[in-house]
């Protein structure tokens, strides 16, 4: 208990308050119901006898009954992840041209037009074309709701709050199994409407919270509206907007946008070319979001309910809800300890972990063959359930946590956008694949159990990824993560990093106390376009860095022992 009050308590030298950020930040991440939701309610849908019989197109399962072809499931399932990818990448624009709370609130609206789309299906042609247009929403959506939460949360809660992005997923699908099972024995299309139609609800109480909740700073200074930024953190922190300690954290952002706008442009081509090591960070995000896939988790979220049965074990919905409970409170370990334990050594023991459980499912399904089927199915539920514990508390809100930080802020939106974008591609893969893997129908491989090898296999390689390109970024802010990457060659020595640089210096002399002049020339500092411009607020922003750099020292002479890095 000492280790999860450690990574709660807000520090005795943080100026003002993180209430409001921080309940700002737990509302935005309910954004994950809708994910969690339509991916659980799909999970026990396409098991229902009602759904099969109203949506078969003539296909008889082994018992005589009518069901749906490998095919139609498949495309049903995946072309949710298909539209989330297209959703992801379109993120970038919208969220850099809109501002991030406005774009969520366009994600939502779309998300809800494809929900309707669903409910008034009556073929399976329909019902894609609803799941994909949900799925547009839901990408947008995964890519704005960590941006925006790292954005404006203080950094000694910031992997905490991402975090819950991840709880509200697993709520959702929580939630989506305990309708489809007080629902799935209902004799009408009631059965699957009603799953379906839920999902509505909760994407119009979000929507109408975002109408009144704050842009986040860092987006604000990306724009060049410093007035409108400092209304924003002002509310966060609940300082006044004249405090020391808010306005050098406002003027540490502005100064590492401008430091970070001095080494390149931010275009797509920079993600991959850029500095500080763009390219790495990239190649870290989109690592880590398909090894998040391929660790097998989205298997037994999607077709749990229709394996577990096609595996003979009784009560298949009852053992899926089983599985949504420990998913959703396992989730709250990571929740706790992300901060003390910090991401990397979270991520390798969650992936030890399940590649240990995996590995011992596959190896007693292939040994035993067709004997012991009920000792198989005991051994099969009870790794997965372990499985899903190891998942939850790690990989499933760590990748987040990493991937919203990582990035500079003059390319956050379109490095978030890629690597998310590659999560759902990977998604579609394998919801796609998935049923001609496992499935006993012609043209399938049927590898049943033995699934879990691959899955395991992934898992092993996801500790090898982790060591060697995941930086530890937990108690330092997002400017300083720019400073680690400049200064750290290797990510196993990042948990000794100490932070030293000041953007503020490096803007206006070129170098920090503890950093090196600069020799090439390019490196020097220009003033940025966002000096000049107007806020939203009518004023200009100030101009005279001469009298700023006056006015700040100044108030830093009356600030004491307060921690200004958020």
């Amino acid at each position: 208990m000492a280790i999860f009050a450690m990574g709660w308590h807000k520090p005795d030298n943080v100026a003002g308050s993180s209430a409001p950020a921080i309940m700002v930040g737990l509302f935005v991440a309910t954004g994950g119901l809708l994910f969690g939701y339509d991916t659980g309610a799909i999970n026990g849908i396409l098991a229902m006898d009602t759904f099969k019989q109203d949506f078969t197109t003539g296909f008889i399962d082994d018992n005589g009954r009518p069901g749906m072809y490998p095919s139609e499931v498949s495309l049903i399932v995946a072309m949710l992840s298909a539209g989330t990818a297209v959703g992801a990448l379109l993120a970038a624009p919208i969220g850099d041209f809109w501002g991030r709370r406005l774009s969520l609130i366009f994600a939502i609206g779309v998300f809800c037009i494809g929900g309707i789309f669903q409910v008034c299906a009556i073929n399976v042609a329909l019902l894609v074309v609803g799941r994909t247009i949900a799925g547009i929403g839901v990408g947008i959506v995964s890519v704005l709701v960590p941006l925006y939460q790292s954005e404006m949360a203080p950094k000694w809660i910031r992997g905490t709050l991402v975090c819950a992005y991840q709880l509200s997923i697993t709520a959702g699908l929580l939630a989506a199994a305990t309708v489809n099972i007080l629902t799935y024995r209902l004799p009408s299309a009631a059965a699957y409407r009603i799953p379906m139609g839920l999902q509505l609800t909760w994407a119009v109480v979000l929507a109408l919270g975002l109408l009144v909740l704050p842009e986040t700073p860092r987006y604000l200074v990306k724009r060049g509206l410093k007035d409108a930024a400092a209304l924003s953190l002002s509310r966060l922190r609940r300082l006044d907007i004249t405090h020391p300690a808010l306005i050098e954290e406002l003027a540490e952002i502005q100064a590492n946008h401008e430091y970070e706008m001095a080494l390149g442009p931010d275009t797509y081509k920079d993600i991959f070319l850029g500095e500080p090591h763009l390219g790495r960070r990239t190649l870290t995000g989109c690592g880590l979001q398909m090894l998040q896939q391929l660790t097998g988790v989205n298997f037994i979220m999607y077709y749990g309910t229709t394996f577990f049965n096609g595996a003979g074990v009784d009560n298949p919905f009852t053992i899926s809800l089983i599985m949504q409970v420990i998913n959703m409170v396992s989730t709250l370990p990571g929740l706790f300890v992300v901060e003390s334990w910090g991401r990397r050594k979270l991520l390798i023991v969650g992936a030890i972990g399940m590649a240990i459980c995996q590995l011992l499912i596959a190896s007693f399904a292939t040994a035993s063959g067709e004997n012991n089927q009920t000792t198989q199915n005991q051994i099969l539920i009870i790794f997965v359930a372990i499985y899903i514990f190891f998942f939850a508390a790690s990989w499933g809100p760590v990748v987040w946590v990493v991937t919203s930080e990582i990035y500079p802020l003059k390319v956050r939106a379109k490095s978030m956008s890629i690597s998310t974008a590659s999560n759902w591609i990977l998604n579609f893969g394998i919801a796609y694949g998935t049923p001609y893997m496992v499935d006993k129908s012609v043209g399938s491989i049927d590898l049943g159990s033995r699934v879990f090898f691959v899955w395991g296999a992934f898992c092993i390689l996801s500790i090898a990824f982790v060591w060697c390109m995941v930086y530890e970024t937990s108690k330092i802010s997002l400017e300083q993560i720019d400073e680690m990457y400049e200064r750290v060659d290797h990510a196993w020595n990042s948990r000794n990093f100490e932070p030293s640089w000041s953007f503020q210096q490096m803007r206006d002399f070129g170098f920090s106390d503890s950093g090196v002049p600069p020799v090439e020339p390019q490196l020097e500092l220009q003033p940025s376009n966002a000096s000049t411009t107007q806020s939203d607020t009518g004023g200009s922003a100030t101009t005279n860095t001469t009298a700023t750099n006056s006015q700040d020292a100044k108030m830093l002479s009356q600030l004491g022992h307060i921690d200004l890095s958020y």
